[in-house]
């Protein structure tokens, strides 16, 4: 990749994706939802900083949304002794009025008609997502793996004397080995993200998927951006790359892992050599699976001319 090189969206043109989908189905009172997901320090805060720029878009970092997306869910479903009188179109309504009853401030509903919710989630609840709000999309943000486990252990390393929640006990952070491994763990911080993003690139709603990678966005910020407003059929707006602002420091002390969320205030490419053993890195570097096009529908921004 270079920071000159022209992007596109690169998607399998037999799927019949189109970019501006006029189904308004999910278009009633309230604000038009659309979803941030993918994996985790891959440039979904910078996204969504970028995108709250736009006075007509409510984006931010991980809301409470999908948490209790999967509490409703679990006292809908079978074991759960309100399950059985819960009706489907009962639990649509229920589901669709939580983003619609949390996003309803007056002052926000009127002047952000466009809602993006962030949670890793969200990948793994595709149809769901498009059941209940049939012309949504979800931005993946992806990064290669080895790196994503390189910027986590470097907040762990940068303050040696916090025990981030993100370990359990001594067995999973007594070295870079057992940290990283234990991350890669289907059910931790990145083996989630990162099989949950599997399951929507190679499922059957991979057309309302849109990747992005995070060193593309760093490095041609303007370009990829207008991909992502093409993809979603929203009018362009002219961002300001140079001066970013987000950060969330009282959530990430409460996590022991501090400038989680913090975006720097220009959008570029940060240069560095990596903390992680050579091993370590490169058994992880393997894993960007989103690199191959084939066996799947989603969209990809990529470098134009790059084969899917």
């Amino acid at each position: 990749m270079t920071a000159t090189a022209d992007a596109d969206i690169g998607r399998r043109p037999t799927q019949g994706v189109s970019l501006h989908d006029d189904d308004k189905r999910d278009r009633g009172p309230g604000p038009r939802f659309h979803f941030i997901s993918g994996l985790p320090r891959s440039g979904s805060t910078l996204l969504a900083a970028l995108l709250q720029q736009n006075p007509r878009f409510h984006a931010g970092m991980t809301s409470p949304v999908g948490t209790l997306f999967s509490t409703l869910l679990n006292q809908f479903g079978a074991g759960s002794e309100f399950g059985p009188v819960i009706t489907k179109d009962q639990r649509r309504r229920l589901l669709r009025g939580l983003f619609h009853s949390y996003y309803a401030e007056p002052e926000a509903a009127a002047t952000r008609p466009v809602v993006f919710d962030t949670n890793r989630l969200w990948c793994a609840k595709l149809p769901a997502l498009l059941d209940l709000f049939p012309d949504t999309k979800v931005i993946a943000c992806v990064r290669n793996v080895a790196w994503v486990m390189d910027s986590i252990e470097r907040l762990v390393r940068a303050d040696p004397f916090e025990n981030t929640k993100l370990f359990s006990d001594e067995t999973e952070r007594n070295s870079v080995y057992s940290r990283v491994d234990t991350l890669a763990q289907r059910n931790r911080l990145v083996g989630f993200a990162w099989s949950a993003l599997k399951e929507a690139y190679y499922g059957e709603h991979a057309a309302s998927l849109l990747v992005i990678d995070y060193d593309l966005l760093a490095q041609s910020p303007d370009k990829v951006m207008r991909l992502v407003y093409e993809f979603i059929g929203e009018p362009w707006f002219a961002h300001d790359f140079d001066h970013v602002a987000y950060d969330a420091p009282e959530f990430d002390q409460a996590l022991g892992l501090a400038g989680l969320h913090k975006v720097r205030q220009k959008v570029a490419v940060e240069s560095r050599r990596t903390v992680l053993p050579p091993d370590l890195f490169e058994k992880y570097a393997a894993l960007s699976f989103w690199q191959d096009g084939g066996g799947s529908a989603a969209n990809v921004i990529r470098i134009k001319g790059t084969p899917p």
